[in-house]
């Protein structure tokens, strides 16, 4: 498929019943070839964490509940869930009848494993805001920016060889859809143990992503990659934190192969 067959950027049907087949699928691969990345040998691990506030379905007698719930798609994954779809998908339930909200849960949860191709957790409500480990924002840097894209790995590189252990945060990733050119806004928060990251340059890096067209997961990968690469972490762990659209937010999470999982959370602006 190509990207005219997306529902993302044209107008869609609101849907009137449940309807598993509205979740559209996108081949991890095709982005990851860029990179040089193959799906068999991944530098990482990681999953995609999305938030669904507005989620809603009928009991038995039809009367309208509501719910949230955190959703977690493996990077492993074949395959990515394009986000309009999954908002259509949702919607879906709106007019359709279950037994109760465990049997709405467990429906998302085999309809998007099925989608992309490995097992997705699901499961009911959404993490704290501000339960995130501490990090240092170096966005009030003192800095003159003049490239917004496309993303520069030469931008990188490191303050000294010293080896430190540190987690850095900014505020300023902004990305666009790769469809439509809506901008995408999320917080970036880099945990890492390396040579001492030049943090005026990583700024650089991150905001030179300001008029480039990619879709989140692979915006991360791409961090990941480009960090990895150019200066050569003993282990790295990137999360992007993406603002709300459409009643969903997206985490990605890429990390070292044997790092746990950052704790999970939301930001004020999710």
């Amino acid at each position: 498929m190509t990207s005219h067959d997306l529902p993302l950027g044209r107008h869609v049907d609101y849907p009137r019943e449940y309807d598993a087949s509205l979740l559209f699928p996108i081949e991890r691969s095709l982005g990851r070839a860029h990179l040089g990345l193959r799906d068999d040998a991944l530098p990482f691990v990681g999953y995609d964490r999305w938030h669904a506030y507005e989620l809603s379905w009928l009991d038995r007698r039809g009367k309208p509940r509501v719910g949230t719930a955190t959703v977690s798609v493996p990077a492993t994954s074949p395959h990515l869930i394009e986000s309009k779809s999954l908002k259509l998908y949702l919607n879906s339930f709106n007019a359709t009848a279950f037994d109760d909200e465990a049997a709405v849960l467990t429906t998302i949860a085999r309809d998007l494993s099925a989608a992309a191709g490995a097992t997705v957790q699901v499961a009911s409500g959404l993490p704290a805001i501000g339960a995130d480990e501490p990090s240092e924002s170096i966005d009030e840097l003192d800095v003159a920016i003049d490239d917004y894209g496309p993303p520069k790995a030469e931008h990188l590189a490191i303050e000294s060889d010293t080896l430190v252990e540190e987690r850095l945060s900014s505020g300023l990733l902004k990305s666009n859809c790769p469809v439509t050119g809506q901008p995408d806004w999320a917080r970036v928060t880099l945990a890492y143990r390396g040579p001492k990251l030049d943090r005026a340059a990583l700024l650089r890096y991150l905001i030179s992503f300001r008029d480039h067209a990619e879709f989140h997961e692979q915006c991360v990968e791409r961090i990941h990659a480009d960090l990895s690469q150019r200066t050569a972490p003993q282990w790295l762990s990137v999360e992007a934190r993406y603002t709300r659209r459409g009643g969903l937010d997206i985490n990605p999470w890429r990390g070292s192969p044997g790092l746990s999982p950052p704790r999970a959370g939301r930001d004020e602006r999710q």
